[in-house]
């Protein structure tokens, strides 16, 4: 990012913070854009050019109010819907065709030293990212505030892997989920190390619909295992892939957001910053 696309991510971000710490109150627009220092015209501005609605419909969309109301309307028929389309017209999100390969202990023996793995970095919506992938697939993405700490982390998950900093056609193929016309979108193959159990989670993770949320009770049972929502959720923090797998769409049952790896504020933004969209 440029340094001023930077100052106005933080200023969201800080802008998102307050709307969700703040939206039983339903703070005004005034009170929101003086907390980023901004005037209201130009803090209206900035953040409809960012989310595509304005603050107080973002602020809705964020609510628990607007979470439980989503979670009961959609929950019979959450994976019923699974890999349909979610957008409308040219911008429609066809079947994301994402399929996930399990590495054998063959390529993540002795800390992958059998892998090369190509790693790039990139700008979205959320802050950059981290994005690095095998012969095979995506093997890793995160969000990140310094290049070098996320560079470490990704060698720490494949301490004996060859490392290329190199865009390659699977991490581009990847990155067109953050675009608007996902047309382009081909299909995304993931090469994650994980046990069977984490696979499992991950792949009906990716059965969630973009717009549409699930809790971590109902995951457990559409995996056949309903009393094991603590392992889910150890799971779900373990996933290796920030918003392509999108825990970021698992809440509490309460309508509460919970936790997650990147930042509640990030969650809460990429929550509200999907169910814009849908609802153009």
């Amino acid at each position: 990012m440029t340094e001023q696309e930077q100052i106005n991510y933080n200023r969201i971000a800080k802008a998102i913070d307050y709307i969700r710490s703040n939206f039983k109150k339903q703070p005004s627009l005034n009170d929101i854009a003086e907390n980023v220092h901004l005037s209201p015209y130009h803090f209206q501005r900035l953040f409809t050019d960012w989310a595509g609605v304005s603050p107080k419909k973002f602020m809705q969309f964020i609510s628990i109010k607007y979470a439980k109301q989503l979670l009961k309307d959609k929950q019979a028929s959450l994976f019923d819907v699974a890999y349909q389309t979610g957008f409308s017209g040219t911008s429609r999100l066809h079947d994301l065709f994402i399929n996930i390969e399990g590495m054998t202990p063959g390529e993540f023996k002795n800390g992958g030293e059998n892998l090369s793995i190509n790693y790039s970095f990139a700008e979205s919506p959320f802050g950059n990212i981290i994005v690095a992938s095998t012969k095979k697939g995506i093997c890793y993405m995160a969000f990140f505030e310094d290049k070098r700490d996320a560079l470490l982390k990704l060698k720490n998950d494949f301490p004996k892997a060859s490392y290329n900093q190199v865009v390659d056609i699977t991490q581009q193929n990847a990155l067109f989920i953050f675009q608007n016309d996902w047309s382009k979108l081909n299909q995304i193959k993931l090469h994650l190390n994980g046990t069977p159990f984490q696979l499992k989670v991950w792949e009906t993770l990716l059965k969630i619909p973009m717009g549409n949320l699930s809790t971590y009770g109902s995951i457990a049972k559409e995996i056949g295992s309903p009393k094991a929502s603590r392992a889910i959720g150890t799971a779900i923090g373990n996933n290796p892939v920030a918003f392509i797998i999108p825990c970021h769409r698992v809440i509490k049952s309460t309508g509460d957001i919970g936790g997650y790896m990147w930042g509640h504020t990030r969650k809460s933004a990429i929550i509200g910053w999907e169910a814009a969209k849908i609802k153009k």
